[in-house]
């Protein structure tokens, strides 16, 4: 039986996807949070097998829980789960130590797959996205200059050209404003842009955030 912290700032979301894991004679779900900080403590109380994690939510975000979790247990299985299919999110997700990566937007079996994939120890990318890692590695010399931005540099670029501001960044991520102004200050540099008009343009154009 493989045992299943499930994440996700929608209850309704998490309700629907508790049915259909329960579906399957070897997942159950032991406990659900709405949030990557109830995640983080969750986490301890249950020691789930896998934490299947949405993460786009607001305060701490999965990617943050994701890291708070394998610095506490480095072995931990995670299950990312994204509204975007982005290369960019995966590989960032995949760098962090999460075992799989699934689009919401694939069809409700593969979560299942994924899933007991993931349980076993093995790595799960659903097909489609893991062709497109696999073409961008190889094709090397197109990558973004966004692949520049170090991780921390990343979350905080993705939560500022969603319209986040530095203070909330801050609260969110546990952080300096400083901090967070000085990674602002690098991505700048590194994308060459001055304003956050653009880099939300820059966000949108690879698929990062909704326009």
């Amino acid at each position: 039986m493989i045992r299943v912290l499930l994440v996700d700032d929608h209850a309704v979301v998490r309700m629907g996807f508790r049915l259909l894991l329960q579906s399957s004679a070897q997942i159950t779900v032991i406990g659900e949070a709405d949030s990557g900080e109830t995640a983080c403590q969750m986490f301890v109380e249950l020691a789930p097998d896998v934490v299947v994690m949405d993460l786009a939510m607001p305060g701490m975000g999965g990617l943050e829980a994701l890291r708070r979790i394998r610095a506490r247990q480095p072995q931990a299985k995670v299950l990312a789960l994204s509204a975007h299919d982005d290369l960019m999110h995966a590989r960032r997700t995949l760098q962090e130590g999460a075992l799989g990566f699934l689009s919401k937007r694939g069809a409700p079996e593969t979560l299942l797959e994924a899933v007991c994939t993931v349980g076993a120890g093995r790595r799960y990318i659903e097909p489609a996205l893991a062709q497109k890692l696999a073409l961008s590695e190889f094709d090397g010399g197109s990558r973004s200059p966004v692949d520049q931005l170090s991780e921390r540099e990343f979350e905080v670029f993705v939560r500022l050209a969603g319209g986040a501001t530095v203070q909330k960044i801050a609260q969110d991520l546990k952080l300096s404003s400083s901090t967070v102004g000085t990674h602002l200050y690098n991505i700048k540099q590194k994308l060459d842009v001055v304003n956050q008009s653009e880099l939300t343009l820059i966000a949108i154009r690879h698929g990062l955030i909704e326009p």
